[in-house]
């Protein structure tokens, strides 16, 4: 018995009658159609092949597409352009791009923050770099104080420590630091009294207390730098310099230490006094010239002679 024996057989569709459908039975009993039309189905039915019957779906009509569903979607198309335009709904514009604006006024302060502190820093490096730091040495303080006046405290303080850390990257850790002690921490506190409209008594008595204490600070990192007192220095070479004064005048007296520290604390008070005193005079037409008048609190004397 051959196993691989292939049974050719003759492919024989199998045809379908009426009483062997049964929804055509029920189709030509429930709609009544004319006889041509019935034996036209039938006879189609009963010819065609069932596995060569292809079916066929007759299309009357396209559907209409929603009028409120065009008319929602044009509204979100419409709101998506004003959005990107920067428009609200009244027509009026967006917050982040008002001039009056959170977000417009801190990326205002931002720039002007980092700008005066890169002006700052490159002009104090160049002027150490060249030596001619005496002659700049009072525009050191000043965008600390517009900074201040324009933006308030917070702005000021930022601007003198972009400047330190600019400088610290530059120069190195002494030269900062002494920014901070000699021009820093004076044009905050300038900055601070101008700001908050103090008087020029308060604000010249605080700001030489301030300058004051940055020159001693200056003196003491200075000696630590140096690993020498330079403190010391100054007061022994003033107690001579009084001892011989009075030997000349004929007063037999030598000064005391304390009387020397006490006459040393004088004269840099004096010194400091003098100082901010002229940066306020200097700062004052300075501002005034750039239009920043109304936010100067000047004394009666000076507002009359500007």
């Amino acid at each position: 018995m051959n196993f691989l024996r292939i049974h050719n057989r003759s492919y024989q569709p199998r045809i379908l009658h009426v009483d062997q459908l049964p929804h055509l039975r029920h189709l030509s009993a429930t709609v009544q159609l004319p006889s041509t039309q019935r034996l036209s189905l039938i006879s189609s039915s009963t010819i065609l092949p069932l596995s060569l019957r292809k079916p066929t779906f007759k299309f009357s009509s396209i559907p209409r597409i929603n009028a409120s569903v065009v008319d929602g979607k044009e509204e979100e198309r419409q709101e998506e352009r004003e959005s990107e335009e920067g428009l609200c709904d009244d027509g009026t514009e967006t917050d982040y791009l008002a001039p009056d604006g959170d977000v417009y006024r801190n990326t205002l302060r931002l720039v002007e923050c980092s700008m005066f502190a890169a002006v700052t820093g490159l002009v104090y490096f160049l002027s150490n770099s060249l030596s001619i730091e005496n002659y700049f040495g009072c525009f050191f303080s000043l965008p600390i104080v517009i900074s201040s006046l324009r933006w308030g405290v917070a702005a000021g303080r930022k601007t003198m420590v972009a400047t330190a850390m600019l400088l610290f990257v530059l120069s190195g850790p002494v030269k900062a630091l002494t920014y901070l002690l000699t021009h820093g921490i004076l044009g905050l506190t300038m900055g601070s009294l101008w700001s908050l409209q103090a008087n020029w008594t308060v604000s010249i008595f605080v700001c030489t207390i301030a300058r004051a204490t940055g020159a001693m600070g200056y003196v003491f990192t200075s000696s630590f730098l140096i690993r020498e007192n330079i403190l010391a220095l100054i007061t022994v070479n003033i107690h001579a310099s009084l001892s011989y004064v009075f030997a000349a005048t004929g007063i037999n007296t030598i000064p005391s230490m304390n009387f020397i520290y006490t006459l040393f604390g004088i004269l840099v008070l004096i010194n400091s006094g003098f100082f901010v005193f002229l940066l306020h005079l200097l700062y004052s037409v300075f501002l005034t010239r750039l239009g920043m008048r109304s936010l100067l609190r000047l004394p009666a004397w000076l507002d009359r002679a500007l």
